[in-house]
């Protein structure tokens, strides 16, 4: 009897170490699997992120700071990164920036404003990780040029010859843009001559016809097309 007690006693012990093993492993699993989705950012451009240890496409340092995720992001950035790299598409920032043009147009400064907030706001939101590696430093160096013209228009509500020639600068970063990301809808690439004391402007524009934001009602057919995009 005295046997069998210490045999029962024996493998009960067995078992019970065996579940705190699995258990302990379960929690080991857990934990590196959440380390391998952390991201880190970098503290000089904490817009780039990445895994711990990866080099800041800016400045070359390495990506130290944790970035802060709620559960229901963790489980979205999972689900959806691989999907995101092979869908990431310029159209909203097309969009904003052709209704910032418009206004323009129609020498509307506080139009402009507000739409270049919100395409400021659309650059912000862009996450780095779903740009193909090849092209993520390049879309970088465009969207921080394109940011800070978009500060500027924003934040000069009532002075609409500073918003253009900001807004000059910009085309030639939205130019670029289309270039390399591509666009899905049709854009022409139009010419103003006379704009900067005649060293001419580029403008993108989504129609054929010609309304030039360099000069507004003042000379709204000035300029041509010169090419599509």
């Amino acid at each position: 009897m005295k046997n069998v007690i210490l045999s029962t006693i024996a493998m009960a012990l067995v078992m019970v170490s065996c579940n705190q093993k699995n258990t302990e492993a379960a929690t080991t699993t857990s934990e590196a699997t959440e380390t391998a989705s952390q991201l880190y950012a970098c503290s000089m451009h904490p817009e780039v992120t990445g895994k711990k240890g990866d080099k800041c496409s800016k400045c070359a340092m390495e990506l130290t700071e944790p970035v802060k995720q709620t559960t229901t992001e963790k489980n979205a950035e999972v689900k959806t990164t691989q999907a995101a790299q092979a869908t990431f598409s310029i159209n909203e920032i097309v969009n904003n920036y052709l209704s910032l043009k418009n206004a323009l147009t129609k020498d509307d400064t506080k139009g402009a404003a507000n739409a270049a907030n919100t395409l400021f706001t659309v650059f912000n939101s862009v996450n780095p990780n779903s740009i193909d590696s090849k092209l993520r430093a390049e879309y970088l160096d465009i969207a921080d040029d394109a940011k800070e013209h978009t500060q500027h228009i924003g934040a000069n509500d009532g002075n609409i010859e500073h918003q253009r020639e900001h807004f000059a600068m910009l085309s030639k970063d939205m130019n670029d843009l289309i270039k390399s990301f591509k666009s899905e809808q049709k854009l022409y690439q139009d010419f103003c001559p006379m704009y900067d004391a005649g060293k001419g402007a580029i403008w993108i524009s989504e129609t054929k016809e010609i309304k030039n934001p360099y000069y507004g009602s003042k000379m709204l057919s000035c300029g041509s097309m010169k090419k599509q995009l």
